[in-house]
Formats: structure tokens, sequence, C-alpha cells
């Protein structure tokens, strides 16, 4: 037997969980939490959002069985020949990014730009950690968009009981700006130089069964998720790749979706203490421009999603709130778990300080954008 074998993917990806620093931070916390309230033990399996699970582990499978198929890194090798430069690829990438989240959802959105951008640089020079770093902050802009772009407008959308189109024109203004500013940020830091292409004929093998499989599979899981069976959707996924590419399954970051459950139970926890909850008692979330300001920057502790509902139980200003966990989506990695699955996808551990070089400066432009367009008239004259 070869003692030099590559480990299995199921090897790797508990080695990759042990080094992963968010995980342990998690777990320490849900310890600390279990301590101080060993009773709500057997509460804690409530806490998750089993749909949001299972919509998650299938699109994982899915998003892996493409990649593992050959497709994408076939797909970056056509791009990378149409390409003409370093700043004219990142610009794609990041107008792709932003325009499937307003549909897709963030989250999807990066599931399939990511494995894409990833298998593009691997045959070109382009920097895969920045291009990562900024497609998580074109995502993050552009699901702000729509009511189905993220999970917090979606919330906020079933809330305030208005319509599709009355939501979308209310972010309208925040996004457009947003996203011009981006583009231009990227244009400045991505380069002019001509992309160079490192390997050109080692196009790998194209698994068309199983790409197959993978695309046709989309279609009715996304409609299941839609109508609310997520849990057979995902069975239905797991259980096709089971039998045909079992060694697909094994290739999913199954250590992201152990990371996603503890944070639903450490967030949701923290949520219900009654310090906590007697803190925003305390705010003053009538006045609109408080609920601003609490709506980004509990986004930046607790995630924008549970920021939303927590802050519903003391306000019904959706505009006010949609415009502030948006914004919160930009700053620390925690405001949106979006950003927690690029950097998680990147693979790389110099992305996570890449990203907050970033997306701080981000949060803070956002946050006044946000606060000149929803409060105009407050702003000081000239």
């Amino acid at each position: 037997m070869n003692s030099t074998a590559s480990p299995t993917p199921w090897w790797s990806a508990l080695s990759a969980l042990k080094r992963d620093r968010l995980f342990w931070l998690l777990l320490l916390v849900l310890a600390a939490l279990t301590l101080a309230q060993p009773q709500k033990l057997g509460d804690y399996p409530s806490l998750v959002d089993w749909p949001t699970m299972a919509a998650l582990t299938a699109l994982l499978a899915l998003t892996q069985a493409v990649e593992s198929s050959g497709a994408l890194s076939r797909l970056g090798r056509w791009l990378v020949a149409r390409l003409s430069t370093e700043r004219v690829a990142a610009m794609g990438l990041v107008t792709a990014s932003a325009l499937l989240s307003t549909l897709l959802t963030n989250d999807v959105a990066l599931f399939v730009i990511v494995p894409l951008t990833l298998g593009l640089c691997r045959i070109s020079s382009l920097p895969a950690t920045k291009l990562i770093v900024f497609e998580a902050l074109a995502v993050n802009a552009g699901s702000a968009l729509t009511p189905i772009g993220n999970p917090q407008n979606l919330f906020l959308w079933q809330l305030s009981q208005v319509s599709f189109a009355e939501f979308t024109w209310h972010m309208t203004p925040l996004v457009a700006v947003l996203f011009t500013l981006l583009l231009g940020l990227t244009a400045l830091v991505f380069r002019r130089t001509p992309l160079n292409v490192t390997a050109p004929d080692l196009a790998p093998a194209l698994d068309r069964p199983l790409l197959g499989v993978a695309l046709a599979l989309y279609g009715p899981f996304l409609w299941a998720t839609d109508r609310g069976d997520a849990a057979w959707g995902c069975a239905v996924v797991v259980g096709v790749l089971l039998l045909m590419r079992p060694r697909v399954l094994a290739r999913v970051d199954w250590g992201l979706l152990l990371v996603f459950a503890l944070m639903f139970i450490d967030l949701r926890l923290i949520a219900g203490l009654d310090a906590v909850r007697g803190a925003m008692r305390s705010l003053g979330l009538a006045d609109p421009q408080k609920l601003y300001a609490v709506g980004i920057a509990a986004s930046q502790l607790i995630s924008n999603v549970p920021a939303t509902i927590a802050l519903a139980e003391y306000s019904r200003d959706w505009r006010v709130m949609a415009y502030a966990v948006n914004v919160g989506g930009f700053g620390v990695v925690v405001g949106s778990l979006a950003n927690l699955i690029a950097l998680r996808m990147a693979a790389d551990a110099r992305a996570w300080l890449s990203f907050h070089l970033y997306a701080v400066p981000c949060l803070l432009v956002a946050g006044a954008v946000g606060y000149g367009l929803l409060f105009a008239e407050h702003l000081p004259g000239p």
C-alpha cells in the first residue's frame, strides 16, 4: 500500500475544520451559553433553521457536482481566452455576481460564481482571493435590490405586505449608488495588465452524465424549495448523487454546514437573553435614525438576518430596517452569512484580512449613502 497517497476528501474536510478559527469560536461561545443556561440544551435543535440548512446542503452538493464534472474549469478556459485584461475580467465577474444575486439570492450567486472564479484563476494570472472578496461585496450590494435577493429582504417583504415592485423601487436608489461605487473601486484596484494563461492545453475531461444530472436537478430543487419543501428537494439531490457519484458528496464542505448550524444556535440564544432584550427596549427604536444605526450595528454583532428578526420585535418600519440590515452586510465578516460562504470557499487564510481591508471602508461609505437617502431632510444645509 502506498503510504504517500493523498488523503480522502472526508479526511481533508475534517482537517480543514480543525484549523477553522470561526468554528472553534462558535463552539466556545456555545459552551459558555450552555453553562449559563443548561435548561435550554434541549431547545438547541429547534434553534436551527432546518429548511435553510436543507437548501444549503443541496446547493453545496449541486455546486460540487458541477465543479467535479469539469464544466466550470472548461468554462473558465473559454472565458479567459476572451477577456483581455485583469480589470475587464474583475468587472465582469463583479457585475455577474451582483446580477445573479438579485434573483438567485446572494448565497446561490456565490455558489455559482466562486467555483467558476477558482477554475479561471487556476489557468490564469488572476488573483483569486481578491476577486472572491469583491464578489462577496457585489452580492451584498446586488441582493439588496429585490425581496428575494437575500433572507432578510424576504422576511421584511412578508412583514411589510407591500408588492414586489414597491419593495424593489424603495431599494433601487441604495443599490444603484452602491453598485456604481463598487464598480469604480473594482476598476481602481484591479490592473489593466493582460491575462497570463499558464495552462491552456490541460483542459480536464468533461463528465457529461454528472453535469447533466446536476443541471437537471437544479430546477426541481428550486421549485421544491420555493414551495416550502426544501427537505424533500435536498433528499432527492443527495440521494441521486449518492447513487451516481458518492465521491462528489465526500467533497462537499460539510464543515460549513456545521458552522452554519452553530451560528443559528449561538445567535438565537444570545438574542433571547433577558439582558439583550432589555437593552433593545432601551434603545428608542421608534426613532427612525436610531433604528437605522442600531440595525447596522446589530448586523455587525449577530449578522443581518438575526438582526432583522430581532428588530422586527420592536419596530414595523420596514423601509428603514431594509436599508440598515443590507448596509450592515458590509463591515465585519459576520455582517452577512454570504461573507462567510465566500471566504470559506476561497480557502485562503489571507482572505479574511483582505475582506476586512475593503469591507470596513465599504460599510462606512454605504452607511453614509443610506443615511443620506433615508434622511436627506435632516442633513445640514450648505
